[in-house]
């Protein structure tokens, strides 16, 4: 530890910050710390939250993850951002995944009390996955600062989808005691979507301490600068995000086994590390599709966006299992604002939130759909065209910038009026 103490001195990120006093004598700017097992330049929803608070005033320090050994800290856009673990997505097992889960919750615990005692705190946002993270902020609430538990995926369905638990297992009962116990430890719970928070509610947390805030695209981020790509004779189709199995890329890449023929120009490029990698890159090779799906690494967000802009159809070929389902991408917001076509599995959550002829759907896990809906697109330009505008219609008021005063609505009604239940916004 005395290592990190050394980085975090020499970006001199343990001053105390004054707080400004309005006339009326309240409270205008905040000491805020974020926890987060997560790449926070990676990260658009950690960013979005922190870079806000920032924007607006507030000192906002994130303890993350580096992505390789003694990565030292950075300020980013007025955040101080202090990495204290590096991690690789290649969990081969629950065990390895609880270990280094653990390892990062021992090494937060100590740096944010660290802070707080030289700092205070005024709120602390704590991050899930995984939920028993909301821990490391139990010294700094029991001397005055605010929790929020932010719930980006509901854990016990996420564990049952990633290491194939069973809903009667004792390991997934063991999940929602920790989700119950986590939503205790905070003085609000904020969930990714609707759905989610039907069942969060019905199983472990109050009504009014629990508000859906969904993953808004950021428009300072995601902003178009117009397409570079000319006429080169390639359609290409993209997915930019992690490889995880419910992510359902390998139902891609065997659709596009069954369109090569038909549509050579077409090419499928997948952004992304994650579990799922090797085994994506081994069902390439075995389709003989090396010349038409290409993995690449993923990128900055601020290069995402680009990438995008110049894909002529995105797709998000989710699996329907008891996560996947229900767990809203971000990606489909963030396409329909760089005015890209999409095709969606039609999975619980996205037939909730959209309509046809805003994306085109195909049943989940149905590779000869998904074939033929790519193939429908590519041939009708029209009808991409007619979807780009939907979704743009759509986004219009639904990106971060016309809703980031729920987020803000709801900081303040914590640190400024303790006990004070928040209006649900969704």
């Amino acid at each position: 530890m005395d290592g990190i103490r050394e980085q975090y001195q020499t970006y001199n990120l343990v001053k105390a910050v004054s707080r400004l006093t309005s006339r009326d004598g309240s409270q205008t700017t905040m000491n805020v710390c974020m926890i987060a097992y997560t790449f926070y330049e990676n990260d658009n929803r950690v960013m979005r939250y922190a870079e806000t608070l920032a924007a607006r005033g507030d000192h906002v320090d994130i303890i993350a993850l580096r992505k390789v050994p003694n990565e030292r800290g950075e300020v980013v856009n007025g955040v101080n951002v202090i990495k204290v673990q590096t991690r690789v997505h290649d969990e081969k097992g629950q065990m390895d995944y609880l270990f280094r889960l653990l390892t990062f919750f021992v090494r937060a615990s100590w740096v944010l009390w660290w802070r707080h005692r030289r700092i205070k705190y005024d709120l602390i946002h704590v991050h899930s996955v995984p939920d028993f993270l909301v821990f490391t902020a139990l010294l700094p609430r029991l001397t005055g600062a605010k929790v929020i538990l932010d719930i980006h995926d509901i854990l016990p369905e996420l564990y049952a989808s990633k290491f194939g638990v069973t809903r009667g297992s004792l390991t997934f009962k063991v999940m929602l005691l920790i989700e119950r116990l986590s939503a205790s430890a905070a003085d609000h719970v904020i969930i990714a979507n609707d759905l989610w928070r039907n069942r969060i509610i019905a199983r472990s947390v109050a009504a009014d301490k629990c508000t859906v805030i969904m993953n808004y695209p950021d428009r300072n981020i995601f902003r178009r600068s117009g397409r570079t790509r000319g006429d080169d004779g390639r359609f290409v189709i993209l997915y930019p995000g992690t490889l995880n199995w419910h992510q359902g890329l390998d139902i891609a890449i065997h659709a596009m086994a069954m369109i090569k023929d038909r549509l050579p120009e077409t090419e499928l490029h997948i952004y992304g590390v994650g579990p799922e990698r090797k085994r994506l890159a081994a069902l390439i090779e075995e389709l003989h599709l090396k010349d038409r799906v290409t993995l690449f690494l993923p990128v900055r967000l601020c290069d995402v966006c680009h990438i995008m802009e110049n894909a002529d159809l995105g797709v998000i070929p989710k699996r329907a299992d008891s996560f996947a389902t229900e767990a809203f991408s971000t990606k489909t917001l963030e396409f329909m604002i760089m005015g890209v076509p999409m095709i969606l599995s039609a999975t619980d959550i996205d037939t909730l939130y959209f309509q046809e002829r805003q994306v085109m759907f195909f049943p989940p896990g149905d590779v000869e759909a998904l074939a033929e809906a790519i193939a429908k697109l590519v041939r009708d330009p029209e009808m991409r065209k007619d979807l780009a505008l939907r979704g743009e219609r759509f986004v219009a008021t639904h990106d971060w910038q016309h809703k980031k005063d729920l987020y803000l609505d709801l900081v303040n009604s914590l640190v400024s009026n303790p006990g004070q239940p928040v209006t649900e916004f969704q």
